[in-house]
């Protein structure tokens, strides 16, 4: 069928296509990849962000969470899990950048209906500017614009629907004091520079409409540094100490209360209390359901801590049991004798 000729076909027969777009978008998450198979038609509209801004603004989005893992091949690889699917189990991603499956430090970020992944390093390869762009609703990957500048160990997280590479090593000495944003509308990638961001970034989270970044724990404070960004200034300054002598692991936002998970002595989930600036233990997780070291993502108030393997251990914070300090949770198991001892490096959400 000409394209032409297709263009005129309605999207269902007999019902003019605002009312089949009314009932196409109802359909669950798990199905679009059989929709995309009936015409182009209903695959341009499944990958189009008319699709996509109409399932988030009447609430019909559903979000899934991808994983970039190393196997122990020591290649790298991308798994996505429907947290609400009836038998929940991690899928592989196929189609992998080749030119990544070895790199190292790379950063991965979720922006609208696609992952990124960005920069990166090799053992014969210094830091790369290269970015490949993974479309969900499309499974496919593309090459996407390149970094401002090449980095490899760097934080990544999203702020006003823009992307944001923090740091990091490249081959400028002035790359561990930089940061690339991206607008997506633009297609483009600005670079800027800031002393006060710290070297070595271990982690990062987004609060309070802010970005917060922390290093290493050092030997000789034993405690970490952190800073965070301020959008309204474009400057980054240093967290206070109380907030940040308690940050001893991977973080995560829920509703705007920031959870840590303390990996040092078993698995505790820590809370920062902002009114009374103390860190509150909410409770500690059996050793029998986790295997550090984790990564944590949340959707609504449950906490996903995935690590090595991907197991996956969930937590409802908005009601919390706790049965002798040990906090009540699901697990969603999905080991194998081939990927047990996956590393689980990044996690991230994506809602379509």
């Amino acid at each position: 069928m000409s394209q032409t000729g297709d263009i005129q076909t309605p999207l269902m027969c007999g019902l003019p296509d605002d009312i089949a777009f009314f009932c196409l978008a109802r359909v669950p998450r798990k199905y679009h990849a059989v929709l995309n198979c009936v015409s182009k038609r209903w695959r341009d509209l499944v990958s189009s962000d008319e699709w996509h801004a109409y399932r988030r603004k009447h609430n019909l989005h559903e979000t899934w969470i991808y994983a970039l893992c190393r196997d122990k091949f020591e290649q790298v690889c991308c798994y996505v899990l429907d947290p609400n699917s009836s038998r929940r189990h991690w899928k592989r991603i196929p189609g992998f950048p080749p030119h990544s499956l070895k790199r190292k430090g790379m950063g991965f970020e979720a922006l609208g209906k696609k992952i990124y992944l960005l920069g990166g390093c090799g053992w014969m390869e210094d830091a790369t500017e290269e970015v490949y762009c993974y479309d969900a609703s499309m499974n496919s990957w593309t090459e996407a614009a390149c970094l401002s500048t090449p980095r490899c160990y760097f934080a990544c997280e999203v702020l006003d629907e823009k992307i944001h590479a923090i740091g990091g090593l490249g081959s400028k000495s002035s790359t561990p004091h930089s940061w690339d944003t991206y607008d997506p509308y633009t297609n483009s990638w600005k670079c800027d520079f800031d002393p006060n961001i710290i070297p070595e970034i271990e982690d990062s989270v987004v609060m309070d409409g802010k970005i917060l970044i922390r290093t290493n724990i050092t030997p000789v404070t034993s405690r970490a540094s952190a800073v965070f960004y301020e959008p309204s200034s474009g400057m980054w300054q240093r967290i206070d100490i109380d907030m940040a002598v308690g940050w001893q692991g991977p973080a995560v936002n829920v509703d705007g209360t920031f959870y840590v998970l303390d990996q040092y002595s078993g698995t505790r989930l820590m809370m920062w209390q902002k009114e009374i600036r103390e860190w509150v233990p909410v409770g500690r997780l059996s050793s029998l359901v986790t295997r550090p070291p984790c990564r944590l993502v949340a959707i609504g108030k449950n906490i996903f801590v995935i690590g090595k393997g991907r197991r996956t251990v969930v937590i409802d914070v908005g009601n919390a049991g706790n049965m002798e300090g040990v906090m009540v949770s699901t697990s969603i198991p999905n080991l194998t004798s081939d990927d047990e001892d996956d590393d689980v490096m990044s996690c991230k959400c994506l809602a379509i």
